[in-house]
């Protein structure tokens, strides 16, 4: 095949025309369409196989798709790209299994400098304990340590790395080499003060895994807890990267407070890239798994402990107040239920400030939300605020005996609440939270189908869509035609290797009429096979991000 990312002489616009043919297409155009024409940047037809044969010609890249899929490229609503790429190049500690496992892997590891490594989950062990300080420090052999947990909201640590970063007298340090709270925060960034050089490299590390599992954008969600405005400006120059190899598209969120419009302005200046919010990776709370999410009863598993709240109800209203006078996104990470109680006070004082309507028009985003009731689901609704949520959360965490029951007891039941999202009118998002959950967006539509809770179970085309348009939507993207397969929008898009396409909704009585050719549906992969489907390339506005060798053959 043609490469895709033909270019005209001054190397910035694609030039070339190229026919996708004998495979599906999912577009709402026509959902029996087996061709695509891509002119330059954008798409310019879909169709018929009998149209492509009429259409096709030799001054076209003709592309055999040989069944395959055409689809819409994912997005990702919430992604780390530099911690992704340390992650993907440290101690994969997602299969580490006890204490013992955990010290082996550290003492295996090679090298010189910080040892760290990622992913280890104590609820998924048949012993809790965790190694302590001196532990770490014997088996890394004098080597600083930093192994963060897989919700990357605490870290075991060692000794040295508890001296040389200051971490002894700080909020969250325990003695026993387990740090949370500013402790954790502190320790992480001792381990990411790097040049730039290695911050593009291990930003281009995560972008091209992305690329490979058929993400065209991510909403990268930089904080100053986690990372500086220098990393931030770094991802966002990714868009605009004249020369390198084409990645996917970065929409850059900073989650820093402001008491005031003019705070937020000035803030705006400072960063010196165009951000789509001051939301994301703002902490109103933490994590289940390290037990910092802010809870309205005790933790079942730990009865003195509820949780730790990072800003007070007055800070957020302040801030949300700010970003809606202007127009712009504000938003939290938020993930407990006396969390989200906060948040959501936050929204009503914030509009009895400046209005209910300039708050509903800023677009608000919260991030994560996973325990909210039904009266919280209204008032979320109430105020048009979007839910960017990971369906790879439940699939890791939910069910009998798993880190919500253990944390959470009967609370746990009412996790993630998708279809109750979905049926309040809540706009809602999906993502990673990358390097939390792999960059797998199948094995995530695939999540939201086979939810835990029955009830809350989406059909696997609100689950897609979820994952694709909406995901532009909630960044408030300029073109309205992204993430569609249609003329007229742009050419982004993934190829999928397939063994079946299918419709998949929770409910069989609805399958049933949706599968009917009368229904039109745009068939999806089958996803109860036990793989997902394998990318075979990755577009973006006709420039290839990723290819494998089996399309190009």
């Amino acid at each position: 095949m043609a490469d895709a990312t033909s270019r005209q002489q001054d190397g910035t616009e694609p030039s070339k025309v190229t026919l996708y043919r004998n495979g599906s297409v999912y577009t709402a155009a026509d959902p029996f369409a087996t061709a695509m024409l891509v002119d330059g940047g954008t798409i310019a037809w879909v169709g018929s196989e009998q149209a492509a044969t009429s259409i096709a010609d030799s001054s076209m890249d003709i592309v055999d798709l040989g069944g395959a899929l055409v689809a819409p490229g994912f997005v990702d609503s919430h992604a780390h790209l530099t911690e992704t790429g340390i992650a993907l190049d440290s101690l994969q500690l997602g299969g580490v299994r006890s204490a013992r496992e955990l010290l082996d892997a550290v003492a295996a590891s090679g090298g010189t400098g910080a040892v760290l490594g990622h992913g280890w989950d104590d609820s998924r062990w048949e012993d809790p304990t965790l190694p302590d300080a001196e532990e770490l420090e014997r088996a890394a052999a004098g080597r600083p340590v930093y192994l963060s947990r897989v919700d990357v909201h605490s870290a075991l640590v060692s000794p040295s790395l508890v001296a040389s970063a200051g971490l002894a007298d700080l909020d969250g340090y325990a003695p026993d080499g387990h740090v949370r709270r500013q402790a954790h925060s502190a320790a992480r960034q001792a381990t990411r003060r790097l040049p730039a050089g290695a911050l593009q490299e291990y930003q281009r590390r995560a972008l091209d895994e992305a690329a490979a599992n058929g993400y065209v954008a991510l909403a990268e969600m930089g904080a100053p807890k986690i990372s500086s405005i220098e990393d931030l400006r770094l991802a966002a120059g990714w868009n605009d990267a004249a020369g390198s190899r084409p990645a996917p598209e970065v929409l850059p969120y900073w989650g820093q407070l402001t008491p005031a419009a003019a705070d937020a302005e000035a803030l705006l200046a400072e960063l010196g890239v165009r951000v789509r919010g001051l939301a994301g990776d703002l902490n109103i709370d933490g994590s289940i798994g390290s037990r910092t999410a802010s809870l309205r009863q005790p933790y079942d598993d730990a009865p003195d402990e509820t949780g730790t709240t990072y800003l007070s109800v007055s800070e957020a209203a302040a801030h949300l107040a700010a970003c809606s006078v202007l127009g712009i996104q504000g938003g939290f990470h938020v993930i407990g239920d006396a969390g989200l109680d906060a948040a959501l006070q936050a929204l009503e004082e914030a509009a009895a400030e400046v209005g209910e309507q300039r708050v509903r028009a800023a677009g608000h985003r919260f991030e994560h939300v996973e325990m909210a009731d039904a009266d919280a689901i209204a008032r979320l609704a109430k105020y048009s605020v979007t839910v960017s949520a990971q369906p790879a959360f439940d699939a890791a965490w939910g069910g009998p005996g798993r880190l919500y029951e253990q944390r959470l007891g009967s609370r746990s039941r009412g996790m993630n609440p998708f279809a109750s999202f979905y049926s309040a009118g809540v706009p809602i998002c999906f993502g990673s939270d990358t390097p939390v959950t792999p960059l797998r967006p199948w094995s995530s539509v695939r999540a939201c189908l086979e939810h835990h809770d029955a009830g809350q179970r989406v059909s696997a085309r609100a689950a897609f869509l979820g994952h694709t348009r909406a995901g532009w939507r909630a960044a408030r993207y300029e073109n309205p035609l992204a993430g569609q397969l249609v003329p007229g929008a742009p050419a982004t898009f993934a190829v999928w290797e397939v063994d079946e396409l299918m419709v998949q909704v929770a409910d069989n009585r609805v399958q049933s009429w949706s599968t009917d050719p009368r229904a039109r549906t745009p068939l999806l992969p089958a996803l109860d096979t036990g793989t997902d489907p394998r990318c075979l390339q990755t577009v973006r506005n006709g420039l290839e991000l990723f290819s494998a060798e089996t399309l190009r053959g």
